[in-house]
């Protein structure tokens, strides 16, 4: 035999060996339980988890609570009660997903609120004019956040737990604690409250500010994961060390996403002005809770890099289906917190066991 023809017969042989070593490799894997399956598949659909517990929660409310449930009227309504807070948690997701936190959600909501109802109601700036200053004062705040993390190098939960309480405390030093009454706000700016005027279906109302909320979540999902931008900020949420490798600047990107946050929550602050009918300075002081409450219940990881915003829209509607379909059923609002608390601790329970499949 030739020696071409033993290194051909050699290499055949090796070739066969490493295939052969394949199967058996495959052989000796266990085979995947249907509980690693349906882990696996919901790694990859976060978003499956809270879609399933709304569901699941309309139809037990629907037997527990009868057909005042499902009347038009009280489905649009939880559309409106949830339609702030779901704004906040929109805003809230963004940094999440980028592994942060951000305490300052709804102190920045109420201040821009102050500024744009003492601008328009007091000092007789045009109300467009007040609500295009209200909305650079939210992106300054946000930015402001973005700034002290990337630059300053500070954790985020200590820099906007500490910017809360300065957007707090200028809140009230700018209304002097004071309200704004809702007779005043329509005799000078009416525009102010845009979000709360409401389109009648019969018995269903929906207000503007719901539709606001659900075209935010929207056009927020479309820049996450039909843009450039979008893949950055996953990438920067999942490894930040690894992202800077690959070329991402991390530092811009994570700016970018508190001022974006920032902007959400000037929108957020003219939507409440129409929720609420007036501008008070200590309005949804548990606004920044309930949005995180929203974006955990939601599948978005604490951890960042994983989830989708549109989960925290499912995450806000649960939080109301829940808090509708006990308040019809007749139960204390106690143990509708009771219950509340609960779906938190199970839904990052579900996130811990869900993060496993990526190991």
């Amino acid at each position: 035999m030739s020696d071409k023809n033993a290194d051909t017969a050699g290499n055949d042989y090796e070739a066969s060996l490493a295939e052969s070593n394949r199967e058996q490799a495959r052989f000796d894997e266990p085979a995947a339980s249907p509980i690693d399956r349906l882990r696996n598949i919901l790694h990859g659909n976060p978003t499956l988890v809270p879609i399933i517990v709304l569901l699941a929660s309309v139809i037990a409310f629907g037997f527990v609570a009868g057909g005042r449930f499902f009347s038009p009227f009280n489905l649009t309504l939880i559309m409106q009660q949830v339609s702030i807070i779901g704004m906040l948690a929109a805003a809230q997701s963004l940094v999440i997903i980028t592994a942060g936190i951000d305490l300052s959600v709804a102190a920045i909501m109420v201040l821009i609120s102050v500024i744009m109802g003492n601008l328009a109601v007091y000092l007789g700036v045009p109300a467009p004019l007040a609500i295009i200053i209200g909305f650079a004062g939210g992106a300054s705040a946000g930015a402001l956040n973005g700034f002290l993390i990337t630059k300053i190098k500070l954790p985020p939960f200590i820099t906007t737990l500490g910017t809360w309480n300065v957007y707090y405390a200028l809140d009230l030093w700018l209304s002097g604690a004071q309200s704004i009454r809702s007779q005043d706000i329509d005799a000078e700016a009416p525009l102010l409250k845009f979000f709360g005027e409401a389109v009648q279906i019969g018995s269903a109302r929906l207000t503007y500010g719901s539709i606001l909320m659900v075209v935010t979540f929207a056009a927020l999902w479309f820049l996450l994961n039909k843009t450039a931008w979008g893949r950055h900020v996953y990438a920067t949420g999942d490894d930040k060390e690894a992202a800077e490798l690959a070329g991402i600047r991390t530092d811009r990107t994570l700016v970018s996403v508190y001022m974006l946050a920032g902007l959400v929550c000037a929108l957020a602050a003219w939507s409440s002005i129409g929720r609420v009918g007036s501008i008070s300075p200590q309005a949804f002081y548990e606004g920044n809770l309930q949005s995180i409450t929203a974006v955990v219940i939601g599948g978005i990881s604490l951890f960042g890099g994983r989830g989708s915003v549109l989960g925290a829209l499912f995450g806000a509607l649960i939080v109301g289906v829940f808090q509708s379909g006990l308040r019809l059923a007749g139960v204390d609002v106690l143990w509708q917190v009771f219950a509340i608390g609960w779906l938190i601790i199970i839904a990052v329970a579900i996130d811990q066991w869900i993060r496993k499949a990526a190991a």
